[in-house]
């Protein structure tokens, strides 16, 4: 099914019934792909669709599909589009770059002063963000709102993002500036042209941050020596 063929819109009270279903998908996805994640409960999901702050995908039939939810820092300064799952079933078909489309439109409508900002994973999520006008930014550029970095806590790369106090980790960080930005066709372009290194820059996080976390874990399991 092509995304044509869904819905995709803001998120309403009804939707709250998928809460569960949502979450748990985010922790199945982040599970397969071996990667970290800030989990959310349903709670927080129902308080996002009660805010406006989220879209979802659904079929014609009602079924769920995909969602996204808004995000605000630092008094509204920052923006992050976050949370962004799509069922495996509907996957690469073009699902997760229409809801990505509709959360940053919805995103510049709530607030047009703020700066966009997602950290990922992800090359697929990386060239969807650059269609859009965003563009690979260090940590520091990011929100220093505390209250941002605690969500970080339930992550399994939590660890490796302290040791490097915040200035780095598994996720490459992306910003979209409303008053200092390319155009979406320079980033596109700019993306496509450093497709490779971008990709070689996230197995090399992979392999160099990862290895002392590794290191470390099986010193402490190794048998000891009699």
């Amino acid at each position: 099914m092509n995304s044509t063929d869904l819905i995709i819109r803001i998120a309403e009270p009804t939707d709250k019934k998928f809460a569960t279903t949502i979450t748990d998908e985010m922790a199945a996805s982040a599970a397969a792909r071996g990667t970290g994640i800030a989990k959310r409960s349903p709670d927080y999901i129902q308080t996002k669709i009660d805010e406006g702050k989220a879209v979802i995908a659904l079929t014609t039939q009602g079924e769920w599909v995909g969602f996204c939810y808004i995000e605000t820092w630092g008094h509204g300064e920052y923006v992050a589009n976050s949370g962004l799952i799509v069922s495996p079933a509907y996957r690469k078909s073009g699902v997760a770059k229409a809801i990505k489309k509709r959360i940053f439109e919805l995103s510049r409508e709530k607030y047009p002063h703020a700066k966009i900002f997602g950290l990922t994973t992800g090359l697929a999520v990386m060239k969807i963000n650059s269609e859009l006008g965003y563009e690979p930014v260090t940590y520091s550029e990011l929100t220093q709102d505390e209250a941002f970095w605690a969500g970080c806590k339930s992550c399994v790369n939590y660890e490796i993002l302290m040791s490097k106090d915040r200035k780095n980790c598994m996720c490459t960080a992306m910003l979209y500036d409303p008053t200092d930005h390319y155009e979406p066709a320079e980033t596109k372009q700019f993306f496509e042209e450093n497709k490779t290194v971008f990709e070689r820059l996230l197995r090399f996080k992979q392999w160099k941050l990862l290895r002392p976390i590794l290191k470390s874990f099986k010193e402490k399991n190794s048998p000891a020596k009699p």
